[in-house]
């Protein structure tokens, strides 16, 4: 088995009775090109036109008929990830599936898809079998049958989806995600092996950076990233590194066994900082790539502040994420979209002046225009508020007017 990696060793185990209850494998290459080739191509061929035709600026995402992945399957998968996290325990490798799928990303290639990426070719054999990516067979079983379920969501999309989902389910903060993704058809398109960080390199900093960097990464989010291992545990017989039990792993849940970085292993926290930092406890693990974060004087200065800060420390976390989860992707629609209602902006209320009138009456347009004219005079307009300071100002002069209209009509 080649050396293990960062992605890997984040959580490496599948907790919990899914591993062993899940339907099946994946379908063969060429059973799920056939899937894909059906379900989609009506639609990517009439979707260069629709685009082209009309702005996406103002729809309701609802209407993207001819999106990589359809937007209701996308909330429903959601939602089906969430009850399976519930029974399986197994938010480690969710996050690592859609890690190691979008951490073959090079920066330096222009083309779709060998620039590697979020593009669902993990999926396949050819990249699954990989070194870094071993265990994570256990997560694809997990979620084929959601897959199978919902046609309309790719391979890709469903990969970050659940990523995300496991994060915020175990506590951690909320993802900026988009989605749209759109999937590789075959094997051929995979990246090839050893694009992945390994976890006991000579010199981890520059081993980090080499890799990350390539990525587009900067230190910040490598340690906003490396927080990640928060949650999981490492297995020897899969990665070489940790125990083989520890007195927080022995009883589960899920499968017992491993060596986790945290005493709570499903709690999205920044406890990985402090234990890393403290390194009082044994039965923890602490990989030189862990070690390093508070050796290397970059990477320090962040791993410090969110040992003391989780607040920063969830923010840059979310930020990284969002940004990992989109390397290397090709959007359907090209700007992608969001699954979650996003809240209207509070739109400006519209001026009706007989709304500030204390009469039974209402004013004439000419008291109307003469009002909105005071009020725009005192630095006030229909999209912006009034300035706190001449709020009191403006409320004597809307009454001295509205007596005014009562006398005078």
């Amino acid at each position: 088995m080649a050396t293990n990696s960062l992605f890997l060793t984040l959580p490496s185990s599948l907790t919990g009775a899914g591993a062993g209850s899940a339907s099946r494998l994946l379908p063969s290459a060429a059973t799920t090109t056939t899937r894909l080739s059906i379900s989609s191509l009506k639609c990517l061929r009439s979707s260069s036109l629709s685009y082209q035709k009309r702005s996406l600026v103002g729809r309701r995402y609802s209407t993207l008929k001819c999106a990589a992945s359809n937007l209701d399957q996308l909330k429903s998968a959601r939602e089906d990830i969430k009850e399976l996290l519930k029974t399986t325990f197994c938010h480690p490798v969710l996050v690592r599936l859609g890690w190691h799928d979008a951490g073959t990303y090079n920066k330096n290639i222009e083309d779709w898809p060998e620039r590697g990426g979020a593009n669902g070719s993990l999926r396949f054999d050819a990249e699954l079998k990989h070194g870094a990516n071993a265990g994570l067979v256990n997560a694809l079983k997990l979620l084929q049958p959601i897959k199978d379920k919902y046609a309309g969501v790719t391979y890709a999309d469903l990969f970050q989806l659940a990523s995300a989902t496991a994060i915020e389910e175990a506590g951690g903060p909320k993802i900026p995600m988009k989605y749209g993704r759109v999937d590789v058809s075959a094997p051929e398109q995979c990246p090839e092996e050893g694009r992945l960080p390994d976890a006991g390199p000579p010199s981890p900093s520059s081993h980090l950076r080499d890799v990350f960097y390539r990525m587009g990464l900067n230190d910040k989010e490598i340690v906003a990233l490396s927080g990640a291992h928060t949650l999981g545990r490492s297995r020897p017989e899969r990665s070489g590194w940790g125990k083989p039990e520890t007195r927080y792993t022995k009883d589960g849940p899920g499968n017992p066994g491993g060596q986790s970085w945290t005493v709570q292993w499903l709690k999205f926290d920044n406890s990985y900082f402090k234990d890393i930092k403290e390194r009082r406890d044994e039965n923890l693990l602490v990989l030189p790539t862990d070690a390093v974060l508070f050796e290397d004087s970059s990477f320090k200065e962040y791993a410090e502040n969110y040992a003391v800060n989780q607040d920063v420390f969830f923010k840059d976390y979310a930020e990284a994420h969002a940004k990992l989860s989109n390397l290397g992707a090709k959007f359907d629609p090209p700007e992608g979209f969001s699954i979650d209602n996003n809240p209207t902006q509070g739109q400006p209320e519209k001026f009706v002046a007989a709304k500030y009138s204390t009469g039974k009456r209402e004013l004439s347009d000419a008291m109307k225009q003469k009002i909105r004219a005071e009020y725009e005079g005192l630095g006030g307009s229909a999209d912006k508020p009034l300035p706190t300071n001449y709020f009191l100002n403006i409320i004597i002069v809307i009454g001295v007017l509205a007596v005014l209209t009562y006398l005078f009509g």
